[in-house]
């Protein structure tokens, strides 16, 4: 999934780093979740993960990689279609996903409100889908949700499913990196039929938390062996960027508003998103966390100053800085930074003091 600040393609690079300076540990709390890249790696080393993130699609996530820790049969839900696969080796999750990609498109949330035609009544119709995939997206939500009412599939069915869509509906979207805009002109994939893609399951023998709190909340619950930060670089808040994300995921029907048809974000802002008020979150988590190693994954166009970064994580213990280059997230291309092609990623860690 396209995501601002993804770490996907740095974590071997990372887990190196940590590994040379010698970070030991079972248990890793992803204190940003995000996509759960991280929390996966790490998961599939055998750490026991905790995972936070104040999205509910990040949530949706987390419940399915994450904290659900096996294979699902969806017994129930395939008792009910009784659906013959096209493939005669395909995994429950495979064929119920096979079974979502032909059911009828329905009229709902987002084709109404994020489609062409939907939206044609708009000064500037919103072009997010296509009006065929907007419905296409509906009819799966709506049928995933009626599934869950009627007690067809789990709480971890439904988490995986939800995780399949939410998966799939970013390959399929008419922007550039984040929800904030829809682009003016069709990009060439977003006009093809979309088509569901089941997820992995990721299963290590461990006992695996998700929540979907602000993880500050959680210092007084959560002990794990490392920290693992990687909060907001500027002062663009993540939920307006995927907004249409959180739609999809929560299909609460919420009251949305200008040009992009954002939904209200109130509640989860990050202070990490203000230089004043990063620094004082980041001494808070460095004081109460309960950890041995606390890695915040940054870089140096960060509005957190490296200098304060630093006075602020060494009154808890010994502190070291590793940075190396990387390519720049697409989306962040532009302004000032629009020459720059590559961005040093920063990791301070803090090993507390005995």
């Amino acid at each position: 999934m396209r995501y601002i600040g993804n770490k996907e393609n740095l974590l071997d690079k990372i887990y190196q780093v940590m590994q040379s300076k010698n970070v030991k540990g079972n248990s890793l709390f992803d204190f940003f979740a995000g996509t759960t890249s991280v929390s996966k790696f790490f998961k599939k080393l055998d750490y026991q993960i905790f995972s936070s993130d104040l999205m509910y699609f990040s949530y949706v996530l987390q419940k399915a990689y994450i904290s659900n820790n096996q294979e699902l049969n969806f017994e129930n839900v395939l008792n009910k279609i009784n659906f013959q696969s096209t493939s005669f080796f395909a995994s429950p999750l495979h064929i119920v996903v096979e079974y979502l990609n032909q059911i009828e498109p329905v009229n709902g949330f987002i084709s109404q409100n994020y489609t062409p035609f939907g939206t044609s009544e708009l000064e500037i119709p919103r072009m997010y889908y296509s009006d065929e995939n907007g419905k296409i997206i509906d009819a799966i939500r709506q049928k995933i949700e009626l599934w869950k009412t009627e007690n067809l599939i789990t709480e971890n069915e439904y988490f995986v499913l939800l995780a399949c869509l939410i998966e799939t509906v970013p390959f399929y979207a008419n922007i550039s990196g984040v929800y904030a805009a829809f682009q003016k002109k069709w990009d060439p994939r977003a006009v093809k039929k979309m088509i569901l893609r089941p997820i992995e399951f990721v299963v290590n023998n461990k006992n695996n938390f998700a929540y979907n709190e602000n993880s500050t909340e959680l210092l007084n619950q959560v002990v794990a062996d490392v920290f693992y930060l990687d909060p907001p670089y500027n002062q663009r808040q993540y939920a307006p960027n995927y907004h249409l994300l959180e739609t999809i995921a929560k299909y609460d029907n919420p009251i949305i508003k200008g040009v992009g048809g954002l939904r209200d974000y109130q509640n989860q802002k990050s202070k990490f998103c203000n230089a004043i008020t990063a620094i004082q979150e980041l001494n808070k988590i460095a004081e109460f966390g309960k950890f041995k190693t606390l890695i915040l994954s940054y870089n140096t166009e960060g509005i957190m100053k490296q200098e304060n970064i630093i006075s602020t994580l060494e009154k808890y213990g010994k502190v070291e800085l590793v940075e190396f280059e990387y390519l720049r997230f697409k989306s962040n291309s532009n302004g000032e930074s629009s020459t720059k092609k590559f961005i040093n990623e920063q990791l301070y860690i803090l090993q507390r003091h005995e």
